[in-house]
């Protein structure tokens, strides 16, 4: 059984982008693979946080786990800070990472623009991001268009370690879905759909009110002309749309616009918003089952022990390679 290992940053509310590229995708390979699925909490703090407001996204992340359809006993759902060696491993990973690899990163020279000053630590985050993946000797890692970068960056940290120290690190590869990778924003298709945009207009949060998402849809940018039709070069504001409607429905793309052939952006769009609340209510009412039961403080704690096995044989592994001295016991 293959290892698949992802994470999300507890900052912000998820968006229907996260369930859609990332959720619903987990949900589908818990069924053939061994699954480490993180709130990366750890890397939250490469910026400043609020500490409760922390805790209560941290909290909340890991519920929307399993309220999208996680099942704790097939996956392991855990906060990157409950299991240590992801930190101890990570600075490992950045004494093998060259100043030259992370000076190209291109999301910390777009999380940087601007600032006068910028913390050491989302310079060296992918290095930790390297060790999060080669912590469970990962085989597959889903990964959207903006991660490749740090994918790559890990798989030559796995290479020169390997080179180095012996074989060791299973050097991992990319899982990229073929459709509903890359929702984008509502009010501008040519952004990706993120839950850290200021304007909460271009998103939709997975615990959006009824009546917040349908508004929010209404107000969805669209492109001149009337016609619902997929064309992503010459009408990516509708494509979007139809894209979000596709992966609500099951629906083809081609089945999308044949059903709204000759009918209005408005006549769609209003069915498109009722088309997402059905979908999301179900998670909504089991996220709110979950926080009231208080059930998610044991299932981060069970999965934190298991991910914490995996993670001490690998860590022992490689510091006896690279020379520490074990402690006795």
């Amino acid at each position: 059984m293959k290892t698949v290992l992802s994470g999300i940053q507890p900052s912000g509310q998820l968006t229907l982008g996260n369930y859609i590229g990332a959720m619903k995708n987990f949900v589908k390979l818990q069924e053939d693979h061994q699954c480490y699925f993180m709130v990366v909490d750890l890397h939250a703090i490469t910026v400043p946080q609020e500490p409760a407001q922390l805790r209560e996204q941290s909290e909340a992340v890991a519920a929307l786990f399993i309220a999208a359809g996680i099942n704790p006993e097939k996956s392991n759902v855990f906060l990157q800070s409950h299991v240590p060696q992801h930190a101890e491993l990570g600075w490992l990973m950045t004494t093998l990472t060259n100043m030259g690899e992370l000076e190209r990163m291109t999301q910390f020279k777009d999380k940087a623009a601007g600032k006068d000053s910028v913390g050491a630590g989302l310079f060296v985050y992918p290095s930790l991001m390297a060790a999060d993946i080669l912590l469970y000797n990962a085989d597959l890692v889903p990964v959207g268009d903006d991660q490749k970068q740090h994918l790559e960056l890990t798989r030559d940290l796995a290479g020169r370690f390997n080179h180095r120290y012996g074989d060791y690190f299973t050097v991992p590869e990319p899982y990229i879905p073929e459709v509903g990778a890359r929702i984008m924003s509502l009010d501008d298709a040519s952004k990706k759909m993120s839950k850290s945009n200021p304007n909460a207009g271009s998103f939709i949060a997975l615990l959006d009110d009824p009546k917040v998402i349908r508004k929010k849809i209404s107000r969805a940018t669209t492109d001149s002309g009337s016609e619902v039709r997929y064309d992503p070069a010459n009408k990516p504001e509708i494509s979007n749309l139809m894209g979000i409607y596709s992966q609500c429905t099951g629906l083809s793309l081609q089945e999308v616009q044949d059903r709204y052939e000759g009918q209005m952006y408005g006549t769609f769009k209003k069915e498109l918003a009722e088309t997402v609340v059905a979908m999301l209510e179900p998670i909504q009412q089991r996220y709110r089952d979950i926080r009231e039961s208080g059930e998610i403080g044991h299932i981060l704690a069970q999965s934190a022990e298991r991910a914490q096995e995996a993670a001490e044989v690998t860590l022992s592994a490689v510091k006896e390679r690279m020379g520490f001295l074990p402690r006795l016991r």
